[in-house]
């Protein structure tokens, strides 16, 4: 069967000639068209179809022609084709409802790779400002007024839930801009900067390539009232260890399961690398700190990650670590286009999706609460030991994992101030 064997009603032919249509298989498309030929399809429920058809490929589920038989097959033959196809669509439907509510389960064997590029460095980047404000800073969250700096754009890993490298493709671009502002740029000595340097790129990936960690930690060292995060998902410490740096720096890693990492996390070190060079640099008198960011709902979920908490308090003291966060998988409607324009196998999609107060989606409050609060409990050992914190949410949710929330930005923002203090009387 082949598309051409089908004439689609002019009202949908738009769908086959951009957007996800032209990714599909040629069996998918060649469903897609049929259906369209054979029953009254809106506009709406063909756009729908087709994303239905990429998701359940990345998923790895059974394809949409083996969902829409099985539901059509309980159908009464004698209907309709209006009421006819009213009935299998809604059947549909509620099967995808039922794959998005019900916990994602994991292959043993994992889900396919993804290929890796191939990346270049190249100089240049834009010439923009030093510091930069995160990106989701917003007075309708409990926000910590992180600032960033992109001296390098791109990244080496392939996390399904991110986008860089749709952005900067086969380059990483180290911004001469920003390393040569870093070397003369003068900050208010009375103001106290949280800074982070894992927004467009991974802090610690590249090592000290074109001289990258040299010039920030000179910058941290110029400046005693910044506190500099360097976050990362590597094991490469190496640069770190073997030169001096100065107190003011703290080392954060994004910890995630086994299973997050094996299936969502290309390209990453594994978790048992990631909490080795944590060691490493915590032996060498190095700050460190974790971010279990994105949390993510699947079958196994309490199982693994409380497995990783006892991990963590088993191989670290509350001495050695600043703080720990907590997050959730997050999209904007862009990413989610993105990510399935790309099509590589992948459940992070597969998911319930509430909009939040910048009209993102993630999940639902409830299933936040819950997941927060089990991440909060399993590091009981650390209470009022160890600063913890939730990551881009609101007042109501802070309340119910802690039992109380910042009133203001400010106020939060001065915890991390406290924190690069303590580090300093040391």
């Amino acid at each position: 069967m082949s598309t051409e064997s089908h004439s689609i009603p002019d009202k949908l032919s738009d769908l086959t000639t951009s957007g996800l249509f032209p990714l599909l298989s040629p069996g998918e498309q060649d469903f897609l068209a049929h259906l369209a030929t054979t029953y009254p399809l809106s506009y709406q429920e063909f756009r729908t179809l087709i994303q239905h058809s990429r998701d359940l490929t990345m998923w790895q589920e059974p394809p949409l022609a083996v969902l829409w038989e099985g539901v059509a097959s309980a159908v009464a033959p004698h209907l309709p084709p209006l009421q006819k196809k009213k009935e299998i669509f809604k059947g549909v439907q509620k099967k995808m409802k039922d794959y998005v509510e019900s916990p994602k389960s994991y292959p043993e064997s994992g889900l396919s790779k993804p290929k890796r590029n191939s990346l270049s460095f190249v100089s240049g980047g834009s010439n923009t400002s030093l510091i930069g404000d995160c990106p989701v800073a917003s007075e309708k969250t409990v926000c910590c007024n992180l600032k960033t700096i992109d001296a390098v754009e791109n990244c080496a890993f392939g996390c399904s839930y991110c986008t860089i490298q749709t952005f900067y493709q086969d380059k990483v671009v180290v911004n001469d801009h920003i390393l040569e502002a870093l070397q003369n740029t003068e900050l208010d000595p009375e103001r106290f900067y949280h800074i982070g340097t894992g927004q467009s790129s991974d802090s610690l990936v590249w090592g000290n390539k074109e001289g990258i960690l040299e010039k920030i930690l000179a910058f941290a060292q110029k400046h005693p009232n910044i506190l500099l995060e360097l976050k990362t998902k590597s094991a490469n410490v190496s640069y770190l260890i073997q030169h001096d740096r100065p107190k003011n720096v703290v080392c954060s890693w994004s910890l995630n399961t086994e299973t997050i990492i094996q299936n969502e996390e290309h390209f990453t070190s594994p978790l048992e690398q990631r909490l080795e060079a944590a060691r490493k640099a915590a032996d060498a008198g190095i700050a460190v700190a974790f971010h279990f960011h994105p949390i993510v709902h699947y079958d196994k979920w309490e199982q693994d990650y409380g497995a990783l908490a006892e991990r963590v308090l088993h191989e670290f003291s509350p001495e050695e670590v600043l703080f720990l966060s907590f997050g959730s998988v997050t999209f904007i409607k862009p990413v989610l286009k993105q990510i399935r324009e790309r099509g590589e196998p992948s459940k992070i999609l597969q998911m319930e999706m509430t909009p939040d107060p910048h009209g993102k989606l993630t999940y639902s409050k409830e299933r936040k609460v819950e997941m927060f609060r089990f991440m909060h409990n399993a590091f009981r050992p650390w209470h009022n030991k160890v600063f913890m914190y939730l990551c881009m949410e609101r007042a109501e949710i802070w309340h119910e994992v802690f039992g109380w929330h910042y009133e203001t930005n400010e106020i939060f923002e001065e915890e991390f101030r406290k924190l690069k203090n303590s580090l300093s009387n040391q």
